[in-house]
């Protein structure tokens, strides 16, 4: 720690936790005790984060080793294809001197390369088929559905070509994936097929990070990903674990960045494919009772006070940095997993609900655990954490007594666009309202910033540019069409979507949504008659010149270029200069730029003035160039003189129409900040 007292740095920076220091400190303590703990019976809290190279199936020389961990089990057979699926010809397992693990050694021969197998498990008073816990290879039958371990063993391991990757950029701009819905035929995408035709995309997008959705493999498709099932394996229906490898390679290649989905706040409830019951126990990963069950899910919730769970779920974050070199992780359901009553129902609107009796603080020092093993591994990962509760610390190392992750999302934006073009005319739009949201960041903590993600984009909720644009999106998007409904949606999707990247630390969007992408998402289900018309993308209307979806990702193509070129999101945060509520105005600089913004649905302005610090600025960004859909009413790379205003404050006069933005750049170096101007002059 690096405060006096033993105070966390992070406390000392914000008054308003000084009440719950003790707290924040415990939480610390308990986490450095742990880890000492840990480090004494395992040497390292890397080491003992490696049970993946310890349970499962293994070669070893001239023989295969299987190893199990369930304490309940009364006897355990492994059987397959290679015995045509006879217990009584199976492989039994034998239990070890002490807890709970059984072990199997197997002669090489016995198992081949796409042997597919189970466990059969019997307990006292029962029996039944269970995946191995730590399987590394899971694949479903197209015809009985069912699903089965494999033995992967190829005898080609994939050479990796990208092997000193490393992330060389603090601040990701993130293209957010899913494989099977990523192609524009109504099916399930291939890794192959991500690789080839929606990798190019991302790149040329000038994105620098990929997240990729859904790669722990679930048995129910229509869950996005987020009913894990098997925790070690990379879901086959999209292909080969060197299939994934190869995409991974393919990224770090284009200097791309590859951060995966981490779902280890509940799991799938089944029990034949997942953990649940899995020795014949409901307690063995999970709580028992209410507590291990999650209501609005219906799935089961870790024992995050279990050493074996902590030991599981730990070197699953080990194994996928260690087998496919992913660069870091998006925790999900973090909320769920801090609080007793998983954020259901909870408006978060005081400090004590952070620190009561609601928080489970088996699930903090987890995380903590968790990130600081992810950074000792690999110290420019990326950890993000899925929290819509705001609990503080969580983007704080720790050292100074946080969490540990490098970034949380910004949740609370995306909410707030959708409520606010949903329920309120342009006209009542509050742009200090505005303000607030897009800054709404804790002191200290980076924020992921984003306009929308898939949790817009699902059945039954719109995407933002339907939100804004309606059916009139299906009808009415060519160049050459005349529509106010359509020059007020494409005018707002790109100020919205600018302004959430400008004030945030990284910032993120959903594949297709760069373009405005008409649809929502709704993957097979008996509700749709098994449909995947939804399930997929339509690159279609982004390549197509004569759309405005084409000119929209141009927009969204230079808005990424303009913060990348500057490196916008590295420099300190932003800083307002104007905030006209009548005039719909706000402008704020940021590095050496400003942007400028003008949210009246009617009004444009000539010779608005904007204070400024510097002497001359350039225009470099223009929402309404007609190359955006835009209508091209300022001048492109005009340049702008400041003169002097009043008590010596430096101002530029622009010429602002109605939604539009501007982005100029200071040509010399900043000099001094000046107070707000509230008009134009």
């Amino acid at each position: 720690m690096t405060t006096t007292s033993d105070t966390p740095k992070f406390v000392s920076d914000d008054a308003y936790l000084a009440p719950y220091a003790d707290v924040i400190k415990a939480r610390l303590q308990r986490f450095q005790s742990l880890t000492a703990d840990i480090e004494k019976h395992a040497a390292s809290l890397g080491a003992f984060a490696s049970g993946h190279e310890f349970f499962g199936l293994h070669r070893s020389g001239t023989e295969w080793v299987f190893r199990e961990w369930a304490p309940n089990a009364d006897r355990i057979t492994i059987v397959g294809d290679f015995c045509s699926w006879d217990a009584t010809a199976g492989i039994t397992l034998e239990r070890c001197i002490s807890g709970g693990i059984w072990e199997g050694r197997i002669p090489r021969d016995r198992l081949r390369h796409g042997h597919l197998y189970r466990l059969h498990m019997e307990w006292p008073g029962g029996h039944g088929d269970r995946l191995p816990a730590y399987a590394r290879r899971v694949v479903q039958d197209p015809e009985s559905k069912i699903f089965n371990a494999q033995v992967w063993d190829p005898p080609s391991p994939y050479h990796w070509k990208e092997s000193d990757f490393q992330v060389d950029h603090a601040h990701p701009i993130i293209y957010e994936a899913h494989i099977g819905m990523a192609q524009s035929d109504g099916k399930v995408g291939t890794y192959d097929e991500f690789t080839e035709n929606i990798l190019p995309r991302v790149v040329a997008a000038g994105y620098n990070t990929l997240q990729l959705m859904a790669i722990q493999e679930h048995p129910y498709y229509g869950s996005f990903g987020y009913q894990v099932s098997n925790f070690f394996a990379a879901s086959s229906r999209y292909g080969t674990p060197d299939q994934l490898k190869r995409l991974v390679d393919t990224a770090h290649g284009h200097g791309l960045a590859v951060i995966m989905d981490l779902v280890h706040s509940h799991a799938v409830r089944n029990d034949v494919e997942g953990l649940s019951r899995f020795d014949g126990t409901e307690y063995q990963y999970f709580h028992a009772g209410s507590r291990g069950y999650h209501p609005a899910w219906d799935s089961r919730c870790f024992d995050y006070g279990r050493r074996e769970v902590l030991h599981f779920l730990l070197s699953n974050c080990r194994y996928w940095l260690d087998e496919y070199r992913v660069d870091g992780y998006r925790f999900d359901g973090v909320t769920s997993m801090l609080y007793h009553h998983h954020g259901l129902n909870t408006a978060f609107t005081s400090y004590e609900q952070y620190f009561g009796a609601d928080v489970d603080e088996d699930a903090i020092c987890y995380l903590t655990l968790a990130n600081s093993l992810i950074h000792m591994l690999r110290s420019d990962a990326i950890t993000v954490a899925e929290d819509m509760s705001g609990m503080p610390g969580m983007a704080v190392t720790n050292e100074h007594g946080g969490l540990g992750f490098d970034y949380r999302l910004g949740m609370g934006l995306p909410d707030f666009w959708i409520k606010l073009v949903k329920d309120r005319r342009d006209e009542d739009w509050h742009v200090a309202e505005i303000w607030h949201e897009v800054t709404n960041h804790r002191q200290n903590e980076m924020v992921i910033s984003y306009a929308e993600s898939h949790d817009q984009a699902l059945v039954g909720d719109q995407t933002l540019s339907f939100r804004l644009m309606g059916a009139a999106m299906y009808d009415q998007m060519r160049i050459d069409n005349k529509s106010i409904v359509i020059d007020r949606g494409v005018a707002l999707h790109k100020m919205i979507r600018l302004i959430s990247l400008a004030c945030g630390d990284g910032y993120l969007n959903f594949m297709g949504n760069e373009f405005g992408h008409p649809d929502w998402i709704d993957f097979p289900r008996a509700g749709n008659n098994w449909s995947y018309h939804y399930a997929r993308r339509q690159w279609g209307l982004r390549d197509d010149p004569g759309l405005r979806y084409y000119r929209l990702a141009a927009f969204d193509c230079a808005m990424i270029h303009l913060a990348r070129s500057h490196r916008l999101l590295s420099t300190p945060r932003a800083r307002l200069s104007v905030e006209h509520d009548d005039d719909k105005m706000i402008a704020f600089e940021r590095g050496d730029l400003l942007f400028i913004f003008n949210f009246h649905p009617d009004r444009s302005y000539s010779d608005y003035a904007i204070p400024v610090s510097a002497a001359q600025y350039r225009l470099v960004l223009d929402s309404d160039d007609t190359a955006f859909s835009g209508h091209g009413r300022v001048q492109p790379g005009q340049t702008y003189a400041a003169i002097p205003g009043g008590s010596s404050v430096n101002a530029i006069r622009v010429y602002i129409p109605t939604r539009t933005a501007l982005v100029v750049r200071a040509d010399t170096a900043a000099t001094r900040a000046g107070p707000r101007l509230g008009s134009p002059g």
